[in-house]
């Protein structure tokens, strides 16, 4: 029989192993860095919020029609500064991802589907964003349509069907990698159309469309060895003065935690990491709640659906 392992999901900031605080590095000892095992691709397998103001369940508990109740609020208009994470991610000293909200910077302003076709160009990176939601990630291939990884299958659609109705946004500057040619990038795309669960090299949306614009299979599943000192750093800016650094073992898994911090939302992680650099103390007797790092030697299981997924990057090495 064999060993039935449960998938993982994510730890909170409380018990992630990390940098120093301060985002400053220190020569006086090993560094504690941190090494995810992820699941498929994260925007399909998680639950999304139902939208503001939609119907919970039965009649029992809400008001009747034309009371007097406080009505919910308009939606507001989607707010990068607002909603998303400022972060760069560095690859030893080199700044490989700058993700800015710098004054009079205009890159990360969104628009709706409709007017996005206008500003894209074949070979373009396209993000799509929501509150509360994974970004989703796509490659411009020419006549209105894109290329995307969803649902585990490799898709060609329109633009404005593959955003569903999402805000988005042209983001060719976010990775300081090359680029490969525009014709490149529209092949890469579309000879991959109609691959689907094992035949993916790619965890997310984000990693598929960045592979085919810059051809790195530090994008794809596997694509690394997890051995040694950790080379990758996610450096999440707190304010004008002060960061905060996670370090990792390889860009698929900073690319997983960058995800999630958008998905989360920005509130929600500096939350997260208020309560990790300012732990609360614990009570007389329990020994083990103010443990923020897993025990060593202990690297966590992968799950079953990353051990296919590697099985299946494998087989396609030897090929």
């Amino acid at each position: 029989m064999g060993n039935q392992v449960e998938k993982l999901t994510h730890l909170s900031y409380k018990e992630v192993p990390t940098a120093d605080p301060t985002g400053v590095d220190r020569d006086d000892g090993p560094r504690i860095g941190v090494s995810y095992i992820f699941s498929n691709d994260d925007e399909d397998m998680e639950q999304q919020p139902p939208p503001q103001g939609s119907d919970g369940g039965g009649g029992g508990g809400g008001l009747p029609d034309g009371g007097d109740g406080p009505s919910l609020p308009p939606p507001q208009p989607y707010d990068p500064r607002l909603h998303e994470v400022e972060c760069s991610v560095f690859y030893r000293d080199e700044c490989i991802y700058q993700k800015s909200f710098s004054p009079g910077s205009a890159a990360l302003s969104t628009y709706t589907p409709e007017n996005l076709l206008n500003k894209c160009r074949p070979g373009d990176l396209v993000e799509f964003v929501s509150q509360a939601q994974y970004p989703h990630w796509a490659v411009y291939v020419g006549n209105f349509q894109v290329v995307h990884l969803h649902r585990l299958e490799v898709s060609n659609s329109f633009l404005t069907d593959a955003s569903q109705g999402r805000r988005g946004r042209v983001v060719n500057d976010l990775y300081r990698y090359k680029p490969l040619s525009p014709s490149a990038v529209v092949r890469n795309a579309l000879a991959h159309v109609g691959a689907k669960e094992r035949e993916l090299s790619w965890r997310n949306s984000e990693s598929f469309a960045a592979w085919c614009r810059y051809g790195k299979r530090e994008f794809k599943i596997g694509g690394e060895l997890r051995i040694g000192k950790q080379p990758y750093r996610l450096q999440i800016q707190l304010s004008a003065q002060r960061s905060h650094t996670l370090e990792f073992q390889s860009l698929e898994d900073l690319i997983m935690e960058k995800r999630r911090n958008d998905q989360i939302g920005r509130t929600a992680v500096l939350q997260e990491l208020a309560t990790h650099l300012h732990p609360v103390e614990p009570d007389e007797g329990d020994s083990d709640a103010a443990r923020t790092t897993p025990p060593p030697g202990r690297p966590p299981a992968p799950s079953r659906e990353e051990e296919e997924d590697r099985e299946a990057v494998v087989h396609r090495r030897g090929s």
